[in-house]
């Protein structure tokens, strides 16, 4: 007979416990109830606990709280399965599930594969090489495929969830309001409360897990002040400024007003000892009143070259007056004997490092680069070029680094004077996913950024995204997640492992699919276009529409296969094989589009892609869970209809 004693009484070893229990149960059928006892003395059973609870070292980490260490030594019916946190002792059960055969796919029940057989003697010791794992909500979100996410990151060793704003409707809004899908799903906005609340549903949540939470980001440079940035990039020319507020706001161009009527844009007069004092004081008041917040990111505004061009502004660089605004948040909260930690960011203006200030209390803050405008073709180098940075200039439109190599640089310049935890804010599936096709050449692009973010200190990495990044497959999440948790590990395993399990026999004919797909489409062309295309249009390319040719004879070769594997030995199985069949449906449709676009058919391309767009939404009640309509065709827009910005659309 099974039993699990728990040696630690913590919410989360409960919630490891029963997650133990349900799974050995699934996987062993017929092998009768399993108790869970809170029983400190235990010496038998399958015992949950801390590391220390058992003697065994955590020297190798550096704090108990943030790093992860997994401990498993069973024999089948006994043994100890522990980590160096309560988070830890969760990680611990799935990584101890995994090894005795358990799969997850993507978010869900029908991303499981349990297999039924008996559990094994195990033995595993290993401490995640990236302290911060995670992801931060983006994209279309609705509410329980938010915690179906939540639930998914212990599960493949994940620890950091971020909640972007204090009040993130805009992601909801971009759902609920189908945007990019109107035709197949009636409108139903939801309030600002509904969000509000949704939020601190998924807060508990992640509690319930110990999940590392962030929280915030942009919001701080408009609501200290009274002015509302719920609706996110949405232009609101009815969005009112407090009069006694608006000499706080950035002056551009000799004016104060919302950039662009978008108060998530605005920047602040950072030169302003008051201005400042407000923030500071909205931010303490905001750690204060939120304690369950494990770091606490203060950005400033969305928007970019737009900081204040008043004289006294002029006098510093938005970095400086930054690092001021930080040195001032840190005094409040010590003042109300808060120990929140602080994320500050490396993005946009704010690339370039300070010139004269410094961070005073390097205890408290974590840094994070956020490399938005790089290019996603090459990967993040082992070895950094000897590259001379530009000055920075204020408000000069295009001066923003194009290469990872220069934001990395600039991130070194940061840490000379601020020699404080680093990490990254990437956005790898945020848009650039939708610009591989197949995935497979992604895939090695996220692979290898993790292991070059790694070389060069950089603690761990938050990826920008849509929660429903698993089309055609989650093999690319899960290279992300796994080379985060071990930057040495073989990513052909990772592929042949996840592959044979979520397709069984056809694995190879499936990767064959995928890796045929990544060729016909050509990220580098999605991604940037053709150079040379000499004033025809940047991606006018006959010869791009050549190799998508390619596509009609893959489909007439795997199409049969699909259809003849539609039902498979598991749940799992059916269902991803069902994402690949809609997969075929959607690139075949989508060679097309290309193909007019890069034979100077513009208006057909963008007829065509619109049409595709209204047919493809049919299926996101069916395989919503894993594609992300919003997300998917306002990037492909990108190419196709030509936004100014990236939410024009919305």
């Amino acid at each position: 007979m099974y039993c699990i004693n728990k040696i630690t009484s913590h919410p989360t070893v409960d919630f490891a416990a029963e997650e133990l229990k349900k799974y050995m149960r699934m996987m062993m059928p017929e092998a009768g109830e399993i108790p869970i006892k809170y029983a400190p003395n235990a010496k038998d059973g399958l015992r949950l606990g801390i590391m220390s609870d058992f003697g065994l070292d955590t020297s190798e980490a550096e704090d108990l709280f943030l790093d992860d260490i997994l401990h498993i030594d069973t024999d089948g019916k006994n043994g100890i399965i522990a980590g160096s946190n309560h988070r830890s002792v969760l990680l611990a059960v799935y990584r101890y599930l995994r090894e005795n055969g358990c799969r997850w796919f993507f978010p869900g029940i029908d991303g499981e594969y349990i297999p039924v057989q008996d559990v094994q003697p195990t033995q595993y010791h290993k401490m995640a090489d990236c302290r911060y794992r995670g992801q931060c909500n983006e994209g279309a979100e609705y509410q329980s495929n938010m915690l179906e996410v939540i639930d998914f990151q212990p599960k493949i060793g994940m620890n950091v969830f971020m909640i972007e704003f204090d009040n993130p409707k805009v992601y909801y809004d971009f759902y609920y309001n189908s945007n990019h899908n109107k035709g197949n799903r009636p409108p139903e906005p939801i309030s600002a409360i509904t969000a509000k609340q949704w939020k601190r549903q998924c807060e508990a949540e992640l509690s319930k897990r110990s999940l590392q939470f962030h929280d915030m980001g942009h919001g701080w440079t408009a609501e200290p002040f009274g002015i509302s940035s719920a609706n996110g990039w949405v232009r609101e020319d009815d969005n009112p400024v407090p009069e006694d507020m608006r000499q706080y706001l950035a002056e551009y161009k000799g004016v104060r007003e919302l950039w662009g009527g978008v108060a998530l844009n605005t920047q602040f007069c950072m030169s302003n000892p008051e201005a400042r004092t407000i923030v500071a004081k909205y931010v303490a008041e905001y750690a204060y009143k939120h304690q369950n917040v494990d770091y606490l990111h203060i950005w400033l505004a969305d928007g970019s070259y737009n900081h204040c061009e008043c004289p006294e502004c002029r006098k510093k660089t938005p970095s400086d007056w930054y690092v001021m605004l930080l040195n001032e948040i840190d005094e409040y909260l010590t003042e109300r004997k808060l120990d929140t930690r602080i994320v500050f960011i490396c993005y946009t203006d704010t690339t370039w490092a300070p010139e004269t200030e410094k961070i005073h209390n390097t205890k408290r803050f974590s840094f994070l680069l956020a490399a938005i405008t790089r290019t996603y073709t090459s990967p993040v180098p082992q070895v950094l070029p000897q590259i001379k940075l530009a000055p920075f200039e204020l408000n000069k439109e295009g001066s923003f680094p194009r290469t990872v190599e220069e934001y990395i640089l600039h991130a070194k310049e940061w840490r000379k004077d601020a020699n404080v935890p680093s990490m990254v804010y990437e956005y790898h599936f945020w848009v650039h996913q939708y610009y591989d096709l197949g995935s497979m050449d992604f895939a090695k692009l996220l692979h290898d950024d993790v292991k070059g973010y790694y070389k060069h200190g950089f603690d761990g990495i938050i990826q920008d995204g849509s929660q429903r990044s698993f089309f055609p497959t989650g093999y690319n999440f899960l290279a992300y997640a796994e080379t985060l948790f071990d930057t040495k590990v073989d990513l052909e395993k990772v592929k042949r492992d996840y592959f044979e399990h979520a397709f069984g026999d056809i694995a190879d004919e499936v990767i064959n699919y995928l890796t045929a797909v990544t060729a016909a489409f050509d990220m580098c062309y999605m991604m940037d276009g053709n150079p040379a295309a000499e004033g025809k249009g940047r991606y006018y390319a006959p010869q791009q529409a050549e190799k998508l040719q390619s596509i009609k004879t893959i489909a007439e070769k795997y199409a049969p296969i699909f259809e003849e594997h539609r039902v498979m030995p598991y749940r799992a199985q059916t269902v991803s094989m069902k994402l690949l069949r809609y997969h075929l449906e959607f690139v075949t449709a989508l060679a097309e589009v290309c193909s007019l676009k890069a034979t100077g058919e513009d208006a057909k391309a963008k007829e065509k892609f619109l049409a595709l767009e209204e047919s493809f939404g049919r299926h996101e009640f069916e395989i919503g869970t894993c594609f992300d309509q919003h997300m998917c065709f306002n990037s492909l827009s990108r190419i196709f209809c030509a936004p100014q910005n990236f939410y024009e659309a919305e």
